[in-house]
Order: C-alpha cells, then structure tokens, then sequence
C-alpha cells in the first residue's frame, strides 16, 4: 500500500507498507451534522438578544496555533451583533495568545479571512508579560495567582469563541481555556501549567484534573456577562457541530461530542506509530510534541514513535529545549523539573516520560543537533525510518511487527478497546 502523509500544509510524503503490516490508519471518526454554515447559524440565534443594550464588547478568539475556524464563527456572529446595533467601533477582537507571541500580519487572513481590512483594527493580541494590562483577582484552589487581561474588566459584555479537542494535559482545549491560559498573565500559565505534571493531568481528565480546576475557579471572578461559542471540528477541520449559551454548560456539550469524534479505538498496542501533527499546530515542537504524547499511547513497550511536523517556526518556547538539552538521560530531566519548575518543564517533563519507553523519532526541519538533545532521533527518510524500525521489532522477537497511521496526532486519542 502507498500512503500519503500530509507534511508542511499541503505537501506529501509518500511511503509504502503492505496491508499486512499495516495494523490501521486512525483519524477523526466521522459523526452526522447538518454542515458547518447550518450548525453555527443555529448555535448563534440568540446571540443577538445577549447582546441587546451592550455599549462596549469583547470577543476572544484563538492564536493562530489553532485550528478553530476562527473565519467561519465570525461570519455567524457578525450579523447578531448588527442585529443588536453594534457597530465595529464597539467591538474590540482580543488573541487568546496564552504565552505563546502575538499575531504576525501574514496570520491575520488565517484569523479573520475576509473581514482583515474590516476587523484588523480591532484586534489585540493579549502579551503574558506586559504587567500594566493585567490585574490580579484573587488565587485558585490550588493556589494559582489569578491575573487576567484588564479588557475583560472594562466591556459589559464577554463573547467567548474557540474548538474543543482533546488536549493533553488540560483534559481538553476549549470553554474556560480561553480566560486561563489564553489572556493570562505569565505568573498565573506559569503557575497552572507546573500543575500538568501530576498524574491527573492528562488527555480527557476533568474531574480530579488540578490544571481544569484552576481554569474553573478563574471564571468565577469575571462579573461581565459571558456567552460562549464553542466548535467540534471534523478530520478536515471542518466544523461539524456547535454549542452555545453559558460558559460552562456549552463546553460541557461539545466535550461529549468531541469524545465522540476524537477518541478512536485501537484493538492492540503497533511496534511502529506514525503520529502527524497537521497545520496549524505543526508550527513549533511546543506544539506538535502534542502528537508525541498522543501517538505514545499506542506504541508498544519498547517500541518506536515516528512524529511528522514541519516545526516550521523552530521548537517555541526554548525553556523545555534548554532543560533536556542540559541533561543526559531522561531520568535526570525528571529530576530537574521536580526540583524546580519554569513554564516548559512541563513539556520537557511529557516528553522525558515518552522517551523511557519507546523510541521517539522526528521528521521535520530542526537541526539534527537539536533533535538528538531532545531524546528524539532525528531522520530524513520516512521510507528508510519506518522499514527500519519494523526490522527492529523483528529483530526483537516479533514475528509478523505492525505499523499504525495516525492522521491528526495532536488531537486524536487512541484508546484500546
């Protein structure tokens, strides 16, 4: 069989596996929906009485790390906010951005596609770092510092936008991740984000997840009306479900969709897991490590992860680079970070774990150096790799090794049935 692997946006790597080695090819499953115009109309039919009598609102949407259909929700938006009076003047755009850069120009048709020239003055990008935007109201039950971006003090009415997906140590992306991390300040992601390295932390936990709980109790110190519009997209990121209303509540309905969709079984654990990280979030190894955690939990013990991301913009944030590059096994990365946590470590912590048990190879455009310093190995021939770690299974024992195809790694869990 030829397979083709989507790589750098629309580019494709091609290798070939007999069906017999072949154990399947995982994305996205497939569920009904009326089409992505229909569902958003429908979800947001009451925004406009919501809205009535607002003089001043905030709307907060995703980065462009993201690939929530940021277009598609204002086009459904838009004409409930002229139904209810408001002009653009009225309406100021903030980048949920976390602690990630803010928006380059080249990424404002991603975000705001036909509306740039329209809404592009409108739009801010949050920055973690800069103290004078950000007050601080109060702690978290874990005892998180809570500061958030001042502009959601300052409108009378708070219109929350984004996807829900499975994500890896929040539980899943969505709802109140938009407040925390999106448009906090860095004390407070740095703070949250230490917290993803216990053992609660992980893909599809809620309750019992400390890094959920403190984006709970932060939503409970915002006193301007929210509603929210959260989006289920399909394995062409196409939105094929949405929900809307309270904050909570309607992140809570698109969880149990997104289960549906992104949760997909697996009758056994392969030797080899090709695992994708598709644009955007192939943009950096910060995100497209997403796809190491996720495809790590269908390779066998000892076996090999195979990640594909361009990683076009370099590895992001260099604070969980810089700690496993400074030591020599992933044991010792695990010890540094519990002796003292920086924002990253996290990620450095994720990975560590995944390399004890299996290998964990990369293709994509960093420098080889920089690779290896990561416990990752470092390849340029996917043909070459995946033969070669198939022979590695062989050469261990396995009489008849396995692959598995992961289309959408960064958001797609594999569960054994």
């Amino acid at each position: 069989m030829q397979l083709s692997i989507p790589y750098h946006g629309k580019k494709t790597v091609e290798v070939t596996l007999s069906e017999a080695q072949l154990l399947g090819i995982l994305e996205p499953n497939a569920i009904p929906s009326q089409g992505e115009r229909e569902v958003l109309h429908e979800a947001t039919a009451g925004i406009a009485s919501f809205l009535k009598g607002a003089k001043k609102v905030l709307v907060i949407i995703n980065d462009a790390t993201r690939p929530t259909p940021t277009h598609a929700m204002l086009s459904a938006l838009l004409p409930q906010f002229e139904k209810a009076g408001l002009s653009d003047a009225q309406v100021t755009i903030l980048v949920a951005t976390g602690a990630h850069r803010g928006v380059k120009d080249e990424e404002l048709e991603q975000l705001l596609g036909t509306y740039t020239q329209r809404l592009k003055s409108r739009l801010v990008s949050h920055d973690a770092k800069d103290a004078s935007s950000l007050v601080n109201v109060g702690t978290t039950r874990n005892g998180t510092p809570i500061l958030l971006n001042k502009l959601l003090f300052s409108c009378d009415r708070i219109v929350v936008t984004g996807s829900v997906e499975p994500h890896y140590f929040a539980g899943f992306t969505g709802g109140r991740k938009a407040f925390l991390p999106g448009i906090a300040g860095f004390s407070t992601i740095e703070a949250n984000h230490k917290l993803a390295i216990q053992d609660e932390a992980h893909s599809l936990a809620l309750q019992g997840n400390p890094v959920h709980e403190d984006m709970m109790d932060a939503l409970t110190h915002i006193k301007a009306p929210i509603v929210s519009l959260m989006t289920v997209l399909d394995k062409d990121q196409k939105v094929v479900a949405a929900t809307s209303g309270d904050i909570v509540q309607s992140f809570l309905e698109a969880v149990e969709i997104a289960r549906s969709v992104f949760c997909v079984p697996v009758k056994e654990q392969a030797d080899v897991v090709i695992s994708i990280a598709k644009f955007p979030m192939d943009i950096n190894l910060y995100q497209s490590q997403k796809a190491i955690d996720n495809g790590s939990l269908a390779v066998k013990d000892g076996g090999t992860l195979i990640l594909v991301a361009s990683c076009r913009e370099g590895i992001g944030d260099a604070a969980f680079a810089k700690l496993l590059g400074s030591c020599k096994s992933p044991d010792e990365a695990l010890g540094k970070i519990e002796a003292g946590y920086k924002l990253g470590y996290h990620k450095a912590a994720k990975m560590a774990s995944v390399s004890k048990r299996i290998t964990v190879q990369a293709y994509t455009e960093l420098p080889d150096e920089l690779v290896t310093s990561l416990f990752l190995v470092p390849i340029h021939n996917l043909q070459q790799a995946l033969d070669e770690a198939l022979q590695s299974a062989r050469g261990k024992g396995v009489l008849n090794p396995k692959a598995l195809l992961l289309l959408d790694g960064c958001v797609t869990v594999p569960s054994l049935d």
